[in-house]
């Protein structure tokens, strides 16, 4: 139906604005206590997915309009047999930030897994769009997918994580906030590592040493330039912890990174989210009754109970869905518990009989 040609927003996971009270501002500063420095280096693609490749379709815009533009998504995949689960990023994220839940909901069922990478395209694409990127992997038969909503061929199952109409909307208010009180450079892919575990963006620390490169980029100017109107010394997040050679405090370190940090390249966010503003109410408007009313099974994995809006809540009490609640997690919960959300769509889909376990599995 038409209604369903909505922004693709409306079934990307974990695109809702970060709950409040779960953020740290820029200037916050949280002290861990002693002990032996976390790892923040970057992890590769590699290390999760068997392979990358781009893929270039024509929007359905472009056919709307009689554009002749392509867009091209940059596509992680892995496995070779079984129902695809077809992975859709967030606002402002990448398709990295399924990198470890792949990993490991392909130790647990025969799938294959398509982490589609929808950075610098969101706010145009539809739900066709996302159909025209499977027909050009799969051609004219493609293998029973699971995860997104009508316009893809051979649609199994959707499972939607931590996105509520109403919660969502609500917290639209407060996202212009959130996203001043987040600093603007970073000196290094570590340093941006760090400051997404330490204030609270991400909770799995090896979720956001793959995730985090595939939200930043290199700036095109350096430190000293008007341009960068304001430097991670803003948003270095302290933690007193001691190196294995004795002791030397990490408000020292800071002191000595600050004087280097003139002569290295900074790094930005890749999407500026602030500039997606007019089609924040599009991504959610509706979306609890598209889901209710899409005719496949459905999973809604949750934070926390309290994100339930009224329809959700009547549809859950009338078992048009299924529902669980994984407590402990913040709004990434696919980041911050991959092992727990890879449990709970297993369960779900063996439940369904689109696959099994895979042999020796100890479920």
């Amino acid at each position: 139906p038409h209604t369903m040609e909505k922004q693709l927003h409306l079934n990307l996971l974990a695109s809702k604005p970060p709950m409040a009270g779960l953020q740290s501002g820029s200037n916050v500063k949280l002290r861990m206590g002693p002990g032996r420095k976390r790892d923040f280096t970057p992890l590769p693609w590699s290390q999760y997915f068997e392979t990358m490749e781009d893929v270039e379709i024509l929007p359905f815009c472009s056919v709307k309009h009689s554009f002749t533009a392509l867009y091209t998504f940059r596509i992680y995949s892995s496995g070779s047999h079984g129902p695809v689960l077809m992975l859709l990023h967030g606002g402002g994220h990448s398709a990295l930030s399924w990198a470890v839940f792949t990993s490991v909901i392909c130790s647990r069922i025969n799938c294959r897994v398509v982490a589609m990478d929808l950075r610098g395209h969101e706010m145009l694409l539809s739900l066709r769009d996302v159909g025209k990127a499977v027909e050009a992997l799969y051609g004219e038969n493609p293998p029973p997918i699971m995860i997104i909503a009508n316009h893809v061929p051979s649609l199994l199952g959707l499972c939607v994580i931590d996105v509520v109409e109403g919660t969502a909307m609500d917290a639209l208010n407060s996202m212009q906030n959130f996203l001043r009180s987040r600093p603007k450079t970073f000196k290094s892919v570590e340093n941006a590592i760090e400051w997404s575990v330490k204030s609270g963006q991400i909770r799995n620390v090896e979720s956001a040493r793959v995730s985090m490169v595939g939200q930043v980029k290199k700036c095109e100017e350096p430190l000293s330039s008007p341009g960068v109107s304001r430097s991670i010394s803003e948003g270095i997040i302290e933690e007193e912890e001691e190196d294995e050679e004795g002791g030397e405090s990490n408000h020292k370190r800071k002191k000595e990174d600050d004087q280097e940090i003139k002569k290295e390249c900074l790094y930005t966010w890749r999407i500026e989210l602030s500039k997606t503003e007019k089609y924040w109410e599009g991504w959610f408007k509706g979306l609890s009754s598209l889901f209710l009313t899409c005719s496949v099974p459905k999973l809604l994995l949750l934070a926390g109970v309290d994100r339930l809006d009224k329809d959700l809540t009547i549809g859950q009490m009338q078992g048009k869905f299924q529902m669980q609640v994984l407590p402990q997690c913040g709004h990434a919960v696919h980041e911050d518990a991959p092992e727990k959300v890879a449990d709970a769509l297993a369960t779900f889909v063996v439940r369904h009989k689109f696959t099994e376990f895979k042999e020796g599995f100890p479920w």
